[in-house]
């Protein structure tokens, strides 16, 4: 059941602090509309059961035949953070004082480098990404290229690793190895955007890091997601550390000896990776007693992380248990959602460094100033990203985002085409806006 209404996402379009404008990028098959699934079921629009395998973005016959994405695809979803995640949320430009639900606008964005220019006009609207990395592959081409569009768009990412289940059941891969792994990814994606962004500019420091919780891990075709916040409110009762603290001891050079209860800096006898002990070690153990048939171990681990499995799922075992038992453990629209909320910028905050990027003409006239603080006061300024056709000859739906006024049937509207120069007439029409759908 989808567990949102129109009226409450017409609503939340006035909230601009709450609302949440990102594309998914990624390179080539690294699973982008399989993630985009979980975020989708999680918005109740399709079922949990059926995420990852349905491709709910690939919405032309041909991309579900290919099992790849041509054209990008829009959807919004409504999201309520929880009272003890709104904390996480510190500049007063990211929430509005009494309202807990989230519009997130999400574009699936496709990976090939033929249909580049779709990823360019989806970045051109939206002012977060997700980037998603198979973690068996790394770091590939056609991510550093999807990035470098994304920072010089002024864009912020956050980073998620996708195909976890597929490097420990297929490569087998040891709790230390994957940590490695994990890390190589980081650094590789931090040097690129060190590359392509400026430090002092003024998006500030973009960089993605683990231990500040923007960076997820998971299995998108599995629908299981996490990121270090959630394994540290696990724990944080048991060691009496805030939140924030451990998930800074659970990423790095951190290891902790549970026979002394000691955390240390570096590797001695008896000490073991924090992130390897409290974060891998028992999604370890649930891989290895489900996929083993370890049936009175896979009991006692249920027990201990209060799963109750339901209806025909008590018959399931192997891979098709591990689905639901992760899933139900860790969803990944949970984790991935708080993560876009909480990390990636509102257009309150983006506009405000975007505007010279968007706008041609000069910064202080009356349509930047609109711009720049959102103001559906201001002049109409909307940017058209793609045509849809409808089922009428010859007719489009002109697909965009409004950054400042208001969209209105009847309304005289000045149609800058790519080739419009400030100032002259070339690739310029005025026209009446027929009708808008949102």
């Amino acid at each position: 059941m989808v567990n949102f209404t129109v009226d409450e996402i017409r609503v939340l379009m006035n909230k601009k602090r709450n609302i949440r404008n990102m594309s998914v990028i990624a390179h080539v098959d690294h699973g982008k509309s399989t993630l985009t699934d979980s975020l989708v079921s999680k918005a109740g629009i399709i079922a949990a059961a059926k995420a990852g395998e349905m491709r709910f973005t690939d919405t032309r016959k041909d991309e579900q035949e290919r099992c790849i994405t041509i054209k990008s695809t829009a959807i919004s979803m409504y999201f309520e953070m929880r009272e003890q995640d709104m904390v996480f949320i510190t500049s007063a430009d990211q929430k509005e004082a009494d309202e807990k639900g989230f519009l997130i606008n999400l574009i699936d964005s496709p990976g090939h480098v033929d249909f580049s220019s779709e990823v360019t006009a989806a970045l051109r609207v939206t002012d977060g990404a997700l980037v998603v990395v198979d973690c068996v592959s790394g770091v590939c081409v056609q991510t550093e290229t999807v990035l470098r569009q994304a920072i010089a768009e002024r864009i912020k990412p956050v980073l998620f690793m996708n195909k976890m289940d597929l490097a420990m059941l297929t490569l087998q891969l040891e709790q230390e190895d994957l940590y490695q792994k994990f890390t190589r990814i980081v650094e590789n994606v931090n040097v690129i955007i060190s590359t392509y962004a400026d430090e002092n500019g003024p998006m500030g420091d973009i960089r993605v890091d683990p231990s500040k919780g923007s960076v997820g891990f998971g299995s998108g075709l599995h629908g299981w997601a996490f990121s270090l916040k959630q394994f540290a409110e696990l724990y944080s009762e048991k060691f009496k550390i805030d939140v924030d603290k451990l998930m800074n001891r659970l990423w790095g050079e951190n290891f902790y000896n549970p026979a002394a209860k000691k955390w240390s800096k570096r590797f001695d006898e008896g000490y073991k990776r924090a992130f390897c002990m409290f974060v891998l070690d028992p999604i370890f153990k649930v891989f290895d007693a489900i996929m083993n048939f370890k049936k009175e171990e896979t009991a006692k681990l249920l027990e201990k992380l209060n799963i109750v499995l339901k209806g025909e799922d008590k018959e399931k075992d192997g891979k098709n248990l591990l689905k639901v038992v992760m899933r139900t453990w860790l969803p990944a629209g949970d984790s991935l959602l708080q993560m876009i909320a909480i990390h990636l910028p509102s257009p309150i905050t983006a506009q405000k460094y975007r505007m010279e990027l968007l706008y041609e003409g000069p910064h202080d006239d009356e349509a930047a100033v609109a711009i720049k603080s959102c103001n559906p006061e201001g002049p109409l300024m909307m940017y058209i990203s793609k045509m849809v056709p409808t089922s009428d000859k010859g007719r489009f739906y002109a697909f965009g985002r409004v950054f400042s006024g208001i969209v209105a049937s009847g309304q005289k509207v000045r149609i800058m085409g790519p080739n419009y120069v400030h100032g002259k007439k070339e690739d310029l029409v005025e026209k009446a806006i027929q009708r808008y759908v949102y």
